[in-house]
């Protein structure tokens, strides 16, 4: 019988802090066990500014996790986003020794430690080293290259980082719950294991975690991770400047976008209104709905350009396409507005299907935590095999757990 492991990921958004707990089997197999979430108050496009506030909110989270799952929480993998995220590419290259035929273990570790190798500015930390391919003797495209013959050994790595200080923060924040961190992970790369399939990933494949307070991507080529990044606007950007250009609070504003609002205005009834009611229900005035609809349109159209302009050398490459996922995914138009910016195939998509009480979750909004889960598992079932990898995720969580909290 597959040997189960439960884990629980932590998200903490813009909008919503999410508590997601998972039970993985080494089949691949995940049942959710249980969700607790709570209103997110003290974070900014991403990025915790009221470390009290958040911790409130947080444990409220918690305790609905751990009583719908009756599993007791004490170890999470945290998802963690903000502009302060940046990633590149970077190729390793070591020769192996005279006497030496065949690719060892600590060539490999060799060869990665070349690729890492790499100038980030001096208040950053490394966060994923993830591995692309392996180069052995010009020949592209090894997985494993480890009991091969061959002179020369190049490894090729996505290399993810971000402030020190912003990731102490977050790390600091919740291990005063308390609980602990298991690992760190950049959202978009969680989200990407549930929301991704391997030939997508394979066949070319941009993903867009479009949230409250940030626009997450990560982008796949021939099944190998090669961009992403983080822009610091999203779905409350949008609502802001329905509320400037309206003249109405936020709250208002909110609400209209979601249940009257869309980012189609071209096709909208030439003098089609819309109500502008106040929180009793009493009509304040009236608004053309393509203007509404415009307003919305622009922001988000601003907002894909900007993921656009950061992988545009890699936007022929996308055969899958482009995948909206999070909480702003589900906004009226916002494939039409995809399609015009990224002339690509468009799909919205939540976590794909997995057991448990997880029908009422397998939505875009839960792309993220629930691929924090499916991280872990993945993460394990490779350290058997990736044993390199495994050193470098404790000397990662060494690092972390360096910081003075």
């Amino acid at each position: 019988m597959a040997k189960s492991t439960i884990y629980a990921g932590l998200e903490i958004g813009t909008h919503k802090i999410c508590v997601v707990v998972g039970e993985a089997k080494r089949d691949g197999a995940i049942k959710i066990l249980g969700v607790g979430q709570a209103p997110s108050r003290g974070v900014r496009k991403g990025e915790i500014v009221d470390f009290e506030t958040v911790q409130t909110c947080l444990n409220d989270a918690l305790v609905r996790a751990e009583d719908r799952s009756d599993v007791m929480i004490r170890n999470v993998f945290l998802g963690v986003s903000g502009a302060h995220i940046q990633s590149l590419n970077n190729r390793g290259c070591h020769r192996l020794p005279e006497d030496q035929v065949e690719i060892t273990e600590d060539d490999v570790e060799e060869a990665k430690e070349i690729a890492r190798n790499v100038s980030i500015p001096q208040q950053n930390v490394f966060l994923h080293s993830v591995t692309r391919q392996y180069i052995v003797d010009g020949v592209e495209g090894v997985r494993q290259p480890i009991g091969r013959e061959g002179r020369m050994l190049e490894a090729d790595y996505h290399i993810i980082h971000g402030i020190r200080g912003r990731i102490q923060n977050a790390i600091r924040c919740v291990r005063e719950i308390p609980l602990e961190v298991e690992d760190v992970v950049f959202n978009p790369v969680a989200a990407a294991q549930v929301v991704l399939t391997r030939e997508a990933k394979t066949q070319g494949a941009l993903m867009l975690d479009f949230g409250a307070g940030t626009c997450d991507y990560v982008l796949y080529d021939d099944g190998m991770i090669t961009a992403s990044g983080c822009v610091p606007l999203g779905g409350d950007h949008i609502t802001n400047d329905v509320a400037m250009a309206l003249e109405i609070p936020n709250g208002r504003a909110e609400k209209l976008k979601i249940e009257e609002g869309s980012t189609d205005y071209q096709d909208v009834p030439e003098g089609e209104l819309l109500n502008i009611e106040d929180e009793t229900g009493l009509v304040l005035g009236e608004v053309p709905r393509a203007f509404l609809n415009e307003v919305m349109y622009l922001r988000t159209k601003e907002i894909m350009e900007t993921v656009k302009a950061a992988v545009e050398p890699h936007l022929h490459r996308l055969g899958a396409g482009v995948f909206l996922t999070g909480g702003v995914s589900l906004m009226k138009g916002i494939e039409n507005v995809a399609q015009e910016v990224f002339g690509r195939k468009v799909t919205r998509a939540g976590s794909a299907p997995v057991s448990g009480i997880s029908s009422t979750f397998e939505n875009p909004q839960f792309s993220a935590p629930i691929g924090l889960i499916r991280y872990a598992q993945i993460l394990d079932a490779e350290k058997p095999y990736l044993s390199p990898l495994k050193r470098l995720g404790r000397r990662m969580q060494e690092l972390l757990s360096s910081f003075a909290l």
